[in-house]
């Protein structure tokens, strides 16, 4: 099958390009940056004439449409770019979805359960009217009910995809990312972060989410939608105790706070239906998968125990802001060009 991953050089992006290609798909991918992958090509999908090009170039059996700009407060930040990128962005997938005929998974977010309180089952958003607390929620419900009016219009076939939480090497820091990248690398690192109390989440590995993402192009149902998420149900301190006990730190850098604002507060995830269809099945703990993430974070930073508090001498006074058994934190090599990051900040639970 000849697959197009869009936002290929993503955190999730990364990990899902090569698990397609090892089972034999032909995979190319586009994403903001320029690359070096022989099947790669620059564009930004909010830029329709950019995007056309690579259907002009290629036919496509699906599409993932993993680009996107991610993260509650990031889209406070920059709401211009997130709506642009995941409305306008979508909006010109769908209009060539609808001239090529090519399939879409299309991924959505745990956030548009919003203010939803109970067990979140894909059916909730059918038959209640839930409110999403924020401008990326709305953005990737917008999303779905693009891609759901579509299907009705013109009869383009998609799949909707909601993430939990998704987590593990690959996820580059910035103050914008999700809570466990941002405690792991501010704990690393020795700086401060703030733990939010009364919040519970259901954070899956990068690669048990990976593998049920794959198995949707030979299992691709038109018109349905998946729970992507861990059987594991933890409250956010959980995540910070586990992170500051792998490196054998205390908690005197942290500050508890009961609650973090227009934020979706417990995200309990039904996977039911993703373990009917797509052989959902998370294999990796957090016990597990925390000591691989802040592995390779250590590798990526260049960040050794010793040389924490040299780098970082003022910490105190800093600003807060593969589905085998095998879990290495290796990241396949071409996706794991260096970035820098700079920013400091606190804990985005999104």
């Amino acid at each position: 099958m000849k697959i197009l991953v869009t936002g290929g050089l993503g955190a999730v992006g990364r990990w899902l390009v090569p698990e397609l290609r090892r089972r034999g798909h032909e995979v190319w991918m586009c994403d903001l940056a320029h690359h070096h992958d022989s099947q790669y090509t620059r564009c930004d999908v909010s830029e329709y004439r950019q995007l056309e090009r690579v259907f002009e170039r290629q036919r496509f059996d699906l599409v993932y449409h993993l680009a996107a700009e991610f993260g509650r407060w990031n889209g406070e930040d920059f709401y211009e770019t997130l709506w642009r990128s995941n409305v306008i962005g979508t909006k010109n997938l769908i209009r060539l979805q609808e001239k090529h005929r090519f399939r879409q998974v299309f991924f959505s977010t745990s956030e548009v359960y919003g203010d939803w309180n109970g067990v979140m089952r894909e059916e909730v958003m059918d038959h209640h009217e839930v409110r999403q607390l924020n401008d990326y929620a709305m953005t990737k419900w917008v999303g779905e009910m693009q891609v759901l009016n579509s299907a009705q219009m013109t009869g383009t076939e998609s799949v909707r995809v909601r993430l939990f939480n998704v987590y593990g090497p690959g996820e580059e820091y910035s103050a914008y990312r999700s809570v466990i990248c941002l405690f792991c690398y501010r704990a690393l690192h020795g700086l401060p972060y703030t733990v939010y109390l009364n919040h519970h989440r259901s954070c899956i590995y990068v690669s048990d989410a990976v593998f049920t993402l794959a198995n949707l192009a030979d299992n691709f149902a038109p018109g349905e939608v998946y729970n992507v998420g861990s059987t594991e149900y933890h409250d956010i301190k959980t995540i910070s105790d586990l992170v500051l006990s792998a490196l054998g730190k205390d908690d005197r850098l942290v500050t508890y706070k009961t609650s973090e604002p227009f934020t979706t507060r417990d995200k309990k995830v039904d996977v039911a239906r993703a373990e009917r269809d797509l052989r959902h099945r998370p294999r990796v703990p957090l016990s597990e998968g925390l000591p691989q993430t802040l592995e390779w974070m250590r590798q990526f930073y260049g960040v050794h125990p010793e040389t924490v508090a040299q780098r970082h001498p003022l910490a105190s006074l800093a600003p807060e802001p593969a589905r085998s058994k095998d879990t290495s934190c290796h990241v396949p090599r071409h996706f794991s060009k260096r970035h820098e990051n700079r920013h400091p900040g606190t804990a985005l639970l999104s």
